[in-house]
């Protein structure tokens, strides 16, 4: 096996393990869940922005579980679309055939990170209530019928 694929392969590990026994910032079984659920959705949208960003698309998956608009749990938001065809996804990462494993265990940690600090509630909303977000080299069509919140790194924010 190359060198190069046990150390990241232990550099995940070592990531995980280290999360895990700092001891949730969230209670209960269930709630391991929602931490990866977020993390994956910060790490695949937004893993080379800004911490500013990360937090911004993470305060849109919670404030998406939070609107009777979205599903009511974390993973349910970030799957939300994965039942239907391929790229009906709301998070584009869900479902582009790709595989969902966190490749760079810096930038894992980080999600991770910004995803424990997000769900306990300990970070504010820097995205004034926004649902939806898209990056700025796209303009897709249903941005003109959204309010505009703010454009926080690539990202631009609407409710």
């Amino acid at each position: 096996m190359p060198r190069a694929f046990c150390w990241l392969a232990l550099s995940l590990c070592a990531v995980f393990v280290a999360t895990v026994s700092r001891g949730p910032a969230v209670a209960g079984p269930a709630e391991y869940g929602s931490l990866e659920c977020m993390a994956l959705n910060v790490y695949w949208e937004a893993r080379s922005e800004s911490r500013s960003d990360q937090r911004a698309v993470a305060h849109v998956t919670l404030n998406r579980m939070r609107s009777s608009e979205f599903p009511d749990t974390v993973c349910d938001v970030v799957h939300q679309g994965g039942e239907d065809e391929l790229y009906g996804c709301q998070f584009h990462w869900w479902c582009d055939g790709k595989v969902d494993e966190p490749q760079n265990p810096i930038a894992w940690q980080m999600a991770i990170e910004v995803a424990r600090r997000v769900l306990a509630g300990n970070d504010p909303d820097p995205t004034d209530g926004a649902l939806f977000f898209h990056n700025d080299d796209v303009s897709p069509e249903w941005a003109s019928a959204r309010v505009r919140t703010v454009q926080i790194g690539t990202h631009i924010f609407y409710r």
